[in-house]
Order: structure tokens, then C-alpha cells, then sequence
């Protein structure tokens, strides 16, 4: 498995929508890629499960090295562990998702394209790079598309959306950058290798200075309070495949790189600087639920219950036990699936009725019956039915939380269960009052979805029920990479 495709793939795809003619053609090629991204993803997980059944305890998988900038000891260097194909395979189904969905764009619709297809690449690059600058390098391609998605396609204050994110987003690159280069020259053999430095165990004092910057910065992505207040603005603003890329793929860019660069250079750092994640993770989990409550727009409804959902991923890291990290990489997974679907429906249902504010709808059931049971389903995961995915990733964060017998972590994770019951309100309300009910006048001629629609509604429908089903498959693929990570936590000073 050569995992330069996973990068070669999309860069073809975003090369070949450039010469394309015309908008049919450009739809097509961006779907074949699309398409090709996620046949290439599920190749890589059954290669790398085999590899994992015939014994193979590498750390990393099918790693490959090419020497980029020799003097500064930069390294074209990549590879794979559980953790990094269970976003790859996220990142694969959000993308074709979100191709399929954004078939009517007609406003310059190669550009679109372009810049959807050019931040799948950006993702892919990121999980895969075992170089903290070429990591750093895939992180930044993944900011610019979403300036000029919002910008240009987005609806509402979309300048101002779209510059808050920029800027925001590029704040914490900035964090990310300094916390890098303190780590590569806090060492004699000034490295940005990823696991030379794991290996190296960095002293106490720069893992004390360069921790609160990595987490803080990466954290940025993933809607760390209080440096989340760019995710409602962002999101309501962005066309729908935007929203459903930002959502669902840019802000586990964040949580990633929390998880695998923050956490796993830095442990004592981790250790130290605990307790206060874990408070800012229940404060994030809190206010979004609540801060949700009080929306009656569909799309700030999903934004700040991202907020909420993203805690949780934030909360498990913190926690600093097994369970509670392969929950957070669980949560992960889930939650973009799960609110890239519910952007999704929510685009189908704007594009009929132009309108997301949820007292003007009532109904639509009625007359899309499709789009309105796919919005009970991302509901219903949302606020964590069982046998759906959002049960199994909260309740396996709350349990990896529970295991510490830290008074302090058992009253957060209490704290963070009770958010629960508030998601359950908003949702139930919010979904209530748009599909059930009468019909309000002026629907009466409204359509159901369309087969691209039904289509990326289904995949990603796929997943969620795949992960709330059958979790052991997700959990076997992530616990071995979070036991590497308590490894490294169990290293004394």
C-alpha cells in the first residue's frame, strides 16, 4: 500500500476539474475521484488489518520516507495506524457525500469543485504525515478553501463568517507553528520527525511551554472554549458541502492533532495541564447544549451542538485513560458523520422551502418523506439512541472518564452526562416542529430527494449504523494506537 495515492488520488481529480469543459463533466470527474478516494480507503483498512492479523506490532504502517529539505531535517515521511485509518475512512465517505449533495451547484461550478477536492487532500495529507512540518504543511492547505467557500458560495454575513474563520483558524496555525518549532529545536538533532522525537522523550520544561501551544492551536479547529466562537458564523455561512467539510473532516484536523501530536510528544505536558482540559471540555459540552436551546435556525442548532459534541472528544483526551482516548477518536468518527448528514438535510430542506428557521416549518413529512425520516435518523444519533453511532462513542468516552478514580474527573464526567438530557430537548423540539405536524401553506408542492441526495444521505446513513451496530470493529481499529499513547503517558519524568 503506497499512501502517496491517498494523496496523488485527489490532487489528479483536482487537476482533471480544471480542464474539464464543462459542469456536467466537472460534477462526474469530482464524484470518479470521490469515488476512488473511498475504494482506496476501505483497500487501505483491509490491507491494514491484515497486516495486524499476521502479527504485525509495528507502530506505524506502511511507512515510506523521501528526504524534502535535507538541511532542515524535513522528511517527506508517511504512515498509518488505527487512529489515522479511521479518519481516512471518515474523511472518504464525508467527501463523496458532499459531492453528491452539491450537484446543483451552478455558480462556478469547477471552482467549487476545485476547492471541495483540494481539502480532502489537505485532510488526507494531514492524517497521514509522520513530519510534524509536513503535517503542518497539510493543516494550512485545509484552512484557505474554507475562506473562499464561504466567501464566495456561502449565504447570510458570509464575508464576515469567512473571515472570522480565516483569521481564527490561522491564529491558531500560528499557536501550532511556534509549539512546533519549540520542539524541533529543544533537541540536539533538530528534528520534525514524529516518532524520533516520541522516542527522544522531550524535557519537562519544553513540553510545559510547548503543550498549552499545541493544544491550544490545535484546539482551535476543534471548538475548544472559549476559541469556538468561529464554528457558528462559519458553519450557518458556508454553502452545504462546506458545512459538511468543516463540520465533519476540519474539525478533526483539530482533535488529531491534539490527540497524536500534543498528547503523544508531550505526556508529562498532558499529565500537567489535565484538569484544566477536562474543565474547559465540560464548559464546551454545557454551554453548547444549552447555547443550542436557544437557536431557531437549523444550521446554528447543528453549529453550537457541535460545539457540545466536539467537548466530548476533548473530555476523553483529557482524561488521559484508554477508553476515554478510543472514545474520543470514536467521537470523532461519529460526529462527522453524523453532522455531516444533518448538514446535508438541512441544505435539502433549504434548497425546497428557503427557509431554515424552524417556526416557519411544520409538516414536511408529509411531503418529503425521505428527507424527513433522514432528519428523525441524524437526530435520534445525535442525542444518542442506542444502536446508532452517537450512543456508542459517548457512552464509551463516559466510561474511559469513569475509570479514573479522581473525585474531580467522576463530578466532570457527571457534569458532561447531563448534557444529554439537554440534546435530547433540542433535537426532539427542533425535528418536531419541522417534520410533524400540519403542513404550513405554501409547502404543499414541495419535492422530495433527488437520487444524488438519497444517495449521500444513505452512505453516510451506512456509517452511522455500521459504528451503532457493530462498535467492536471501529474499537479493534482504534484501541492498539491509544495503547501506544498510554505507553508513552506511563513513561515516569
Amino acid at each position: 500500500m503506497n499512501l502517496s495515492l491517498l494523496i496523488l488520488i485527489p490532487l489528479l481529480t483536482a487537476a482533471a476539474v480544471l480542464l474539464m469543459r464543462n459542469a456536467a463533466q466537472v460534477r462526474w470527474v469530482s464524484l470518479l475521484g470521490a469515488s476512488a478516494q473511498l475504494v482506496l480507503a476501505f483497500v487501505l483498512l483491509f490491507l491494514f488489518n491484515q497486516q495486524r492479523a499476521a502479527g504485525n506490532t509495528a507502530q506505524m504502517l506502511f511507512e515510506t520516507q523521501y528526504n524534502w529539505f535535507p538541511s532542515w531535517n524535513i522528511s517527506f515521511h508517511l504512515g498509518v495506524d488505527g487512529i489515522s485509518v479511521a479518519m481516512i475512512l471518515l474523511t472518504a465517505f464525508v467527501v463523496i457525500a458532499g459531492v453528491l449533495v452539491s450537484w446543483n451547484v451552478t455558480k462556478m461550478t469547477k471552482e467549487f469543485y476545485f476547492l471541495l477536492i483540494l481539502l480532502s487532500m489537505g485532510a488526507y495529507g494531514f492524517f497521514i504525515s509522520l513530519d510534524l512540518f509536513i503535517l503542518f504543511f497539510f493543516l494550512e492547505i485545509a484552512v484557505i478553501p474554507k475562506y473562499l467557500l464561504i466567501g464566495i458560495w456561502g449565504s447570510g454575513k458570509k464575508e464576515y463568517a469567512a473571515n472570522k474563520l480565516a483569521l481564527m483558524l490561522m491564529g491558531g496555525s500560528a499557536l501550532v507553528l511556534v509549539g512546533l518549532l519549540g520542539i524541533y529545536f529543544s533537541g540536539k538533532e533538530h528534528s520534525f520527525d514524529l516518532m524520533k522525537l516520541a522516542a527522544l522523550n522531550i524535557p519537562l520544561q519544553i513540553q510545559m511551554i510547548c503543550f498549552p501551544l499545541l493544544f491550544a492551536g490545535f484546539g482551535v479547529f476543534t471548538a475548544l472554549f472559549p476559541l469556538h466562537t468561529w464554528v457558528p458564523d462559519g458553519h450557518s455561512s458556508a454553502p452545504t458541502a462546506g458545512s459538511m467539510f468543516l463540520a465533519g473532516i476540519s474539525m478533526k484536523l483539530g482533535g488529531y492533532g491534539c490527540l497524536r501530536v500534543a498528547t503523544f510528544l508531550m505526556p508529562e505536558g498532558a499529565k500537567e495541564y489535565a484538569n484544566i482540559i477536562i474543565i474547559l471540555s465540560v464548559i464546551a459540552i454545557l454551554y453548547g447544549a444549552f447555547a443550542t436551546m436557544m437557536q431557531k435556525d437549523l444550521k446554528y442548532i447543528n453549529a453550537y451542538s457541535s460545539v457540545s459534541h466536539c467537548g466530548f472528544v476533548l473530555l476523553g483526551i483529557g482524561m488521559l485513560t484508554k477508553t476515554s482516548m478510543t472514545g474520543a477518536v470514536m467521537q470523532m468518527v461519529s460526529h462527522g458523520l453524523m453532522t455531516a448528514l444533518f448538514f446535508a438535510v438541512i441544505g435539502m430542506i433549504y434548497e425546497r422551502t428557503h427557509t431554515r428557521q424552524v417556526s416557519e416549518m411544520g409538516g414536511l413529512l408529509k411531503r418529503m418523506p425521505f428527507i424527513g425520516t433522514v432528519l428523525f435518523i441524524v437526530g435520534l444519533c445525535s442525542l444518542g439512541l442506542p444502536g446508532l453511532s452517537g450512543f456508542v462513542a459517548e457512552m464509551t468516552v463516559f466510561m474511559g472518564s469513569w475509570q479514573h478514580p479522581d473525585t474531580f474527573r467522576r463530578i466532570a464526567t457527571i457534569l458532561a452526562c447531563l448534557s444529554i438530557v439537554v440534546t435530547a430537548v433540542y433535537i426532539l423540539r427542533a425535528i418536531t416542529k419541522t417534520a410533524m405536524g400540519p403542513l404550513k401553506e405554501g409547502f404543499e408542492l414541495l419535492t422530495d430527494a433527488t437520487w444524488n441526495e438519497k444517495l449521500a444521505a444513505l452512505i453516510l446513513i451506512a456509517g452511522i449504523i455500521a459504528i451503532g451496530i457493530a462498535p467492536f470493529w471501529l474499537n479493534d481499529l482504534i484501541a492498539p494506537g491509544a495503547e501506544v499513547i498510554m505507553q508513552k503517558l506511563a513513561i515516569p519524568k
